[in-house]
C-alpha cells in the first residue's frame, strides 16, 4: 500500500504550540500505523518556540512544516487560509486534522470549501475503517442525545476538527527530526485587526487544569455558586459549570464544560449538583478520576463517576472544606 500522509494543522499562540497539536499528532501517528501513513505537522505563527517544535517528533510527527512570519502573530483568517491551502494542495493529504478551538473552527471550514473536501466538526473520537481505510469520525449529534460516526468516501482530504483533551499525548515516538521552513505567502486581506482585547474571563484555563470543580443546576442560584468557588480555591482547582448553570446566568460562558462548552481531562473532576446528561459527559468523561455529589441516587453522573456521594451538596461540600483546613 502506498503511504498516505496525514497532516495535523497545528495551533500556535504567542509562539507556543497549543497542547491540542500534540494530542492530534499522537492520534495521527496511531491512525497512520493502520494505513501505512506519514504524519506531517503544519505550524503557522510568529517566533515559534523551537523546543516546542522538537516535541512534535517525540509525540509522533515524521515531519514539521513551519511558516513563521510576523503577520501570523495575529489571527487574520485570510493569511492562515491562503498559506495552509498552499501547503495542502502541494502535499495532497489523505487526512487533515486540527483542533476544534476558536481558531480551528474559524479557519478549517473555509479550507474545506476551497478544497471541495468533506469536513466533520467537533469530533470526540477518530478511527480507521478496516475494510476501506476511511477515517471514521465520531461526534455528538441531535443536541448531544446520540453519537454519530461519519465518513466521507467521495472526497479527500478527509478533514476533522477535534476537541482538545479527548486524546492523550504519547511522548514515546522519538522520531528523527525533519523540519522544512517555507516562506509566508502574501495575500490580499479584507480583515484589519486593530487591537486584541482580552477580558478577565479569557484567563479561565479549564483545558489545562489538573483539578476542575464544576457546579450545576443543583447549586440553585448565582449566590450559591460561592460554595463552588470556595471549594475550588481550597484544592487549587478551576471552576467549571454545566450548561444549565450557564443558561441560568449564574456563571459566565467560559466556565462551561460539555458539548457546547469546553472539553476537559483533568486528573480530578468534581461534578457537584450536576445530573450528568450526555451533553455534559462528552466534555469531561476522559478525566482521570470523577467525583460526583448529588442528592439524586439515579443521576446519570454516577454511571461514570469513580466515587459518588449521595446527599445535599450544601452539607457535604462545607464538610469537605472543613476537613481540608
Amino acid at each position: 500500500m502506498d503511504k498516505r500522509n496525514i497532516i495535523v494543522v497545528g495551533e500556535v499562540n504567542n509562539g507556543n504550540i497549543h497542547h491540542v497539536t500534540y494530542e492530534l499528532t499522537s492520534k495521527a501517528a496511531e491512525l497512520g500505523e493502520r494505513i501505512n501513513g506519514y504524519v506531517e505537522v503544519l505550524l503557522l505563527g510568529y517566533s515559534i518556540n523551537k523546543e516546542h517544535i522538537k516535541r512534535l517528533f517525540e509525540t509522533g510527527a515524521d515531519k514539521a512544516i513551519i511558516i513563521d512570519n510576523e503577520k501570523l502573530g495575529l489571527l487574520n483568517d485570510d493569511y492562515f487560509v491562503a498559506n495552509i491551502r498552499k501547503v495542502l494542495e502541494r502535499e495532497n493529504p489523505y487526512i487533515v486534522l486540527t483542533g476544534a478551538t476558536p481558531q480551528g473552527r474559524a479557519i478549517i471550514p473555509k479550507l474545506a470549501i476551497k478544497l471541495h473536501a468533506g469536513l466533520t466538526a467537533d469530533c470526540t473520537d477518530l478511527d480507521i475503517e478496516a475494510e476501506t481505510d476511511l477515517l471514521l469520525q465520531t461526534r455528538p449529534a441531535f443536541g448531544g442525545n446520540l453519537m454519530a460516526t461519519i465518513k466521507t468516501p467521495e472526497h479527500t482530504p478527509q478533514m476533522s476538527t477535534v476537541r482538545p483533551k479527548v486524546f492523550k499525548i504519547n511522548e514515546n515516538y522519538n522520531k528523527k527530526e525533519n523540519i522544512e521552513n517555507i516562506e509566508f505567502e502574501e495575500t490580499n486581506s479584507l480583515i484589519r485587526i486593530i487591537e486584541m482585547i482580552k477580558s478577565e474571563e479569557d484567563n479561565v484555563n479549564l483545558a489545562d487544569a489538573d483539578i476542575v470543580v464544576s457546579g450545576g443546576r443543583g447549586v440553585g442560584n448565582k449566590e450559591n455558586f460561592s460554595i463552588i468557588y470556595d471549594f475550588a480555591k481550597k484544592i487549587n482547582g478551576v471552576v467549571g459549570a454545566s450548561r444549565a448553570a450557564i443558561d441560568a446566568g449564574w456563571i459566565p460562558y467560559p466556565h462551561q464544560v460539555g458539548q457546547t462548552g469546553q472539553t476537559v481531562s483533568p486528573k480530578l473532576y468534581f461534578a457537584i449538583g450536576i445530573s450528568g446528561a450526555i451533553q455534559h459527559q462528552v466534555g469531561m468523561k476522559s478525566s482521570d478520576y470523577i467525583v460526583a455529589i448529588n442528592k439524586d441516587t439515579n443521576a446519570p453522573i454516577f454511571n461514570i463517576a469513580d466515587y459518588g456521594i449521595v446527599g445535599d451538596l450544601f452539607e457535604i461540600v462545607p464538610k469537605l472544606i472543613k476537613l481540608l483546613d
